[in-house]
């Protein structure tokens, strides 16, 4: 306890010496530094005595006179130039490390800092004062040392612990809180991997995934590494502020960092205060159009209710009109946006603008006829949702229209996209829409029966399968046209109305098996187009469970024919 009490006192001692001495030295520093400032009499009366002449003042003192003119320079200008010179090389203390020196010329001297030239002595200069202009250039350097060795930035050694402190300080604290980001930010990417599931979850529409949760988290990491990188390089750039700008030698590339960070966020700003009047102007645009767009909805959505009605505007036709509308009134808006875009105006967005326009119209072109042939389509009112259709040699129910395609399903469940450009330049036959708008539909199918055959019996028979077809109408009635009369038949048409003509697949197959029941139940042969047989001795073509049971296949006839034995009281061509 002792010893550590003694140790302690002589540390105690020692600090103190240390101060006194650097206290000391420093005392020195600035009376050597207020000896060299100040001018000696000699020099002072010197200067002092031509009445002419500008005098370089310099942190409030008098350091010397310009007496004469330089060209189209004032002496008065000469010596304002000089201390600005001086100044802006208190602001680079490298240059005025560098020392103060002489070059002599044929006809004038400069007094220079490093690269820097402070003062220039003429040959008008020295004849003005009446010394030599070697001796006077050497003069004023002397006095331009004494002004440059007050600047901030003596070496003294109370100056260099104390700087050399402030240093280790920002040093520690720098690496103290890139030791923290690297311990805060490993714990920030667990808990951002945690939250999947939870908070974090995919992103879907309807069922279809259009963004997981793995990538989502994966991008929340990746945010949160780039906010990593952006505070350090944001402590990396006050920690180097910080110690250039202690030490007096490169307090200047501290101050030219700063100024540049402060320069390039003036220049953000100001051009973000310049560009608020048109952010504005934007936000009225965008807020006026988006709610033009709810007024112009609420009025297609009536008409689609039939709320509102318009003499020959269907109902049908609100919501392809509302796109339409909707389109050329954002059309519209971003055209009168397109002003008040941040650098619209300069000829690179300009021409951009043009390229994209360009390109645009070259890859459009197909979309754009299709779009074209949609409008047209949805105003000619060909088709609806739901019709049975047949377009080309598509047949099917139309499930979807759109403005560039249109969606057909066949009867065997296969989806056919058409454009709606070659929709427009095919025939379209529509199953469905006299079944809106009586008559209904006509199917019609055909059959051919033998001339053996009356034809009243057929007509009855034909009407009979048709009223016994399911989805076919009881009125109007069935009718038959004979529509040929062929070399071995004739050709019957058997025409039936029904209102259901998406089941026109079915309908046919069941009118079908009615025909062939209603014949051969009649026991009447459907032998069509050509069926040639020797009848005697042949079965019939009609079913077996159509015939009754006694039924025998008929056998030839042979007739005896014998012209040597005839009947008395006969002749010969009365035999039998």
């Amino acid at each position: 306890m002792n010893c550590r009490r003694g140790l302690t006192i002589v540390m105690q001692w020692t600090l103190r010496q240390t101060l006194i001495l650097l206290a000391a030295a420093w005392l020195c520093s600035i009376a050597s530094t207020a000896h060299a400032q100040t001018p000696s009499p000699s020099t002072e009366s010197r200067d002092s005595a031509p009445s002419q002449g500008a005098p370089v003042i310099w942190n409030g003192s008098r350091l010397f006179v310009i007496p004469a003119p330089l060209g189209s320079l004032t002496a008065e200008d000469r010596a304002g130039a000089v201390a600005e010179r001086l100044a802006r090389l208190a602001q680079d203390p490298l240059s005025a490390s560098a020392g103060v020196a002489v070059n002599h010329g044929e006809h004038f001297s400069e007094i220079v800092a490093g690269t820097t030239i402070i003062a220039t002595v003429t040959d008008a200069d020295a004849q003005a004062l009446g010394r030599p202009r070697v001796q006077l250039a050497a003069h004023y350097a002397e006095i331009v040392r004494g002004a440059v060795g007050s600047l901030p930035g003596g070496f003294d050694l109370h100056t260099i612990l104390v700087d050399t402190g402030y240093v280790l300080s920002a040093t520690a604290v720098f690496v103290a809180l890139l030791l923290a980001l690297g311990r805060l930010f490993p714990k920030v990417y667990e808990r951002i991997r945690a939250w999947k599931g939870v908070y974090i979850r995919s992103i879907r529409i309807q069922r279809v995934e259009v963004l997981s949760a793995d990538k989502l988290v994966e991008q929340v990491v990746m945010a949160a590494r780039v906010l990593r990188g952006l505070l350090t390089l944001v402590l990396t750039y006050l920690y180097l502020t910080t110690v250039l700008g202690v030490f007096d030698l490169t307090r200047g590339l501290a101050e030219k960092l700063v100024a540049a960070v402060l320069a390039t966020l003036h220049v953000i700003g100001t051009a973000f205060i310049g560009y608020i009047p048109d952010l504005v102007s934007i936000a009225v645009i965008v807020f006026v159009t988006r709610y033009l767009i709810k007024l112009i909805h609420l009025v297609f959505n009536g008409i689609e209710r039939g709320a509102i009605r318009f003499p020959g505007f269907y109902r049908e036709w609100a919501q392809p009109t509302y796109q339409i509308v909707r389109f050329l009134v954002i059309a519209f808006a971003t055209i009168a946006i397109f002003p008040y875009i941040p650098g619209s105006r300069s000829e690179a967005f300009r021409g951009v603008s043009v390229f994209l326009g360009i390109l645009f119209s070259l890859s459009s072109a197909g979309a754009i006829s299709n779009v074209v042939a949609g409008v047209i389509l949805t105003y000619m009112r060909p088709f609806q949702l739901g019709d049975r259709v047949k377009i080309a040699d598509t047949v099917g129910d139309i499930i979807e229209k759109t403005l560039l395609v249109t969606r057909v399903r066949t009867i065997k469940n296969v989806d056919i996209t058409i454009p709606n450009s070659l929709i427009l330049g095919a025939h379209i036959i529509n199953f469905s829409s006299s079944s809106f708008n009586p008559p209904p539909l006509i199917l019609h199918t055909s059959v051919t029966i033998g001339y053996d055959a009356p034809w009243r019996t057929v007509h009855e028979l034909l009407k009979k399968a048709a009223a016994a077809t399911p989805h076919i109408l009881k009125t109007p009635e069935p009718f038959v046209l004979q529509t040929a009369l062929n070399d071995f038949y004739v050709s019957y048409e058997i025409n039936a109305y029904t209102d259901e003509p998406n089941l026109m697949a079915t309908i046919y197959s069941d009118l079908h098996q009615q025909i062939q029941d209603t014949f051969n139940e009649a026991g009447l042969e459907i032998m069509s187009p050509h069926y040639t047989q020797v009848r005697d001795g042949n079965k019939t073509t009609i079913p077996e469970e159509y015939l009754p049971k006694s039924y025998q296949a008929p056998a030839f006839r042979i007739l005896p024919f014998d012209f040597l034995k005839t009947p008395p009281g006969a002749s010969r061509d009365q035999a039998p």
